[in-house]
């Protein structure tokens, strides 16, 4: 008999939802908005209902669903229990698990979102045939996840994995990090970052620069002006490289990782992007972690989906 999986992936606009295969193949999709009003009071009974239709539509049973995963956006505790979620408006300590178990009668985990989607990177992504990998989402924000031996390095408080708000910096900047610091790996290696320091540069130094020509500079814009040659792009990036690997040295320094998945917008520099950081990180590494891999995300907005249904396998 086949054995199936669903994995969830709780976004603050939208669940998305997938039915896997015991193989990781995926057979069917669909989403469903999240509605965060009155402090998300309509997310469980919506994913569960959606949950229902997809368990009939499917001919789903208890002996041929193995579970349901579900990534969220938050600390996770003991695969259970969210303990805040500020995009979905959840307050302290929401038992996800229990809920939904207790309204399907089926198994489940949950797991903090950018975990699962380090999870699903290793499972079926670019690092499908590794196991102890670190996965770090560039965009706005820096996120991570930790996969070591195959499982999600989850901590004490369900924080683990939080790299964007490792202390590296050795001064304060001006401005705060979303967590409150301002020391914060996040503040120089995000996509907001990098076009932080670019308006420095541009305001500290007189040089010609393609950058100055427009209205709003953003990371993409930074990237390719860099590539092709601009001055100031190539120092900005430059020092956006040297901060990035700094962080991703410390790293492997406490867990020696076979290898780095680099996602979120900012890896949308591809190649260009992983020879600068792969150049800088050699630089910072401890030697024997030197030699650590490289690779973009390859699942995209899917991957939460496929670490949360690998969780139940």
């Amino acid at each position: 008999m086949s054995k199936y999986t669903i994995g969830v992936d709780v976004g603050g606009r939208s669940m998305k939802f997938g039915l896997f295969d015991d193989k990781g193949k995926l057979l069917d999709k669909s989403n469903i908005p999240t509605r965060t009003q009155n402090q998300g009071e309509n997310i469980l009974p919506d994913l569960t209902e959606h949950l229902k239709k997809i368990i009939e539509k499917h001919e789903l049973t208890k002996e041929n669903l193995t579970g349901i995963g579900i990534g969220m956006p938050g600390p996770i505790l003991n695969e259970k229990i969210i303990k805040t979620a500020v995009n979905l408006g959840f307050k302290d300590n929401v038992n996800v698990a229990d809920y939904v178990s207790d309204k399907l009668d089926f198994p489940v985990k949950v797991a903090n979102d950018a975990n699962v989607a380090a999870l699903g990177e290793v499972w079926k992504g670019a690092a499908e045939v590794y196991n102890n990998v670190v996965m770090v989402t560039l965009g706005t924000g820096v996120g991570g996840g930790v996969i070591l031996d195959g499982k999600i390095l989850a901590g004490v408080t369900g924080s683990g994995g939080e790299i964007g708000h490792m202390p590296i910096l050795e001064e304060p900047l001006e401005w705060t990090c979303g967590c409150g610091g301002n020391r914060c790996l996040e503040q120089v290696a995000s996509a907001t970052g990098i076009e932080r320091l670019a308006q420095d540069y541009l305001f500290e130094n007189e040089e010609e620069s393609s950058l100055r020509d427009l209205d709003y500079i953003d990371a993409r814009e930074i990237f390719q002006a860099a590539q092709d040659g601009d001055d100031i792009a190539v120092k900005v990036v430059e020092e956006y490289f040297e901060n990035l690997a700094r962080g991703l040295a410390i790293i492997a320094a406490v867990v020696d990782p076979e290898a780095f998945v680099l996602g979120g917008g900012v890896s949308n520099a591809g190649e260009f992007l992983l020879d600068g950081v792969r150049e800088a990180y050699r630089k910072f590494a401890f030697p024997v972690t030197k030699d650590a891999k490289f690779f973009l995300a390859q699942l995209g907005n899917d991957a939460g989906m496929y670490g949360a249904a690998k969780m139940m396998l």
